[in-house]
């Protein structure tokens, strides 16, 4: 797999939430052998024993239930042990969701049927917006307990947490949020993670405008998971086939940043191989 990757250009890989313990042996030979660098993992990876799909939200900070946040901490912790004996920088991680109605698929309906415009869609958004607001506060309060337990860890591996931006209306942090997150964390150890596929779906459903939204959290910015989105929400397109503006996000991509194309498996690859080309076009070889 990553003799496969590297053999289509790449110079790193992301270890995402799907590795099985089974595969770890021969990563790490793979990346002792100098065939490819690991850039960040993706929690849980190594997948929790038993669990055989990929899994990011299989324990949720946020949980209500304190042997499901222990376990996402300790996982978290193994992910964090793996990622040092990789060599690899950032950790992406999830934080969970707020215990309430799901609104983002019945939104999505209405967009599909030609009501985003109407009243109903309109009084959806509002309602979503005012219970996630109500219900927050005591999810969000247990993620940073969490996050304060984790912090210390990863200072001492010298690694850094990527706190992934969602596309679920019921996911956090939250659009407005992720200030106060990084307001309370002010160590470097604690940075923003964008994947522009989340950020292109929140502005189709109406909630955010991507690119102010990611001028926002520039200076926290750490990494890219890049894809496409087609209208309204058919992500992990290669770039150039959906409705993202990657140009207007070009001032706020830096060259320190990774870069991660997180693409459906089904891609072709003559589709990956344009999807990268049409993004360095707009960005630079960077």
């Amino acid at each position: 797999m990553l003799r496969e990757i590297r053999e289509l250009g790449f110079e790193y890989a992301e270890l995402s939430h799907g590795i099985r313990i089974s595969l770890l042996p021969g990563i790490i030979e793979a990346v002792d052998a100098g065939e490819i660098k690991i850039s960040s993992l993706h929690n849980f990876c190594p997948l929790p024993i038993g669990v055989t799909h990929a899994a990011p939200n299989l324990f949720k900070f946020t949980s209500l239930d304190a042997r499901e946040r222990e376990n996402a901490y300790r996982h978290t912790l193994k992910t964090i042990e793996t990622a040092a004996r990789l060599k690899a920088p950032v950790v992406v991680l999830h934080l969970g969701c707020i215990e309430m109605k799901e609104y983002t698929d019945r939104l999505v309906e209405l967009i599909d049927r030609g009501m985003k415009d109407s009243p109903k869609y309109e009084r959806l958004c509002q309602e979503a917006a005012e219970k996630r607001e109500r219900k927050k506060e005591r999810h969000l309060e247990l993620a940073y307990e969490i996050l304060r337990r984790l912090e210390d860890q990863v200072e001492g591996y010298g690694l850094k947490l990527g706190v992934e931006n969602r596309q679920g209306l019921e996911e956090l942090p939250l659009e407005d949020d992720f200030s106060f997150l990084f307001k309370e964390f002010v160590s470097p150890s604690i940075g923003y993670w964008h994947d522009t596929g989340h950020g292109q779906i929140k502005e189709n459903l109406g909630f955010i405008h991507h690119e102010i939204f990611l001028e926002s959290m520039a200076e926290r910015l750490l990494g890219f998971h890049l894809h496409d989105v087609e209208y309204p929400v058919h992500d992990h397109r290669p770039p150039g086939e959906g409705g993202t503006d990657f140009a207007a996000l070009k001032p706020w991509v830096k060259p320190q940043h990774f870069k991660i194309f997180e693409l459906s498996p089904g891609t072709p690859v003559d589709q990956l191989r344009q999807g990268v080309a049409y993004l360095k076009s707009l960005w630079g070889e960077e």
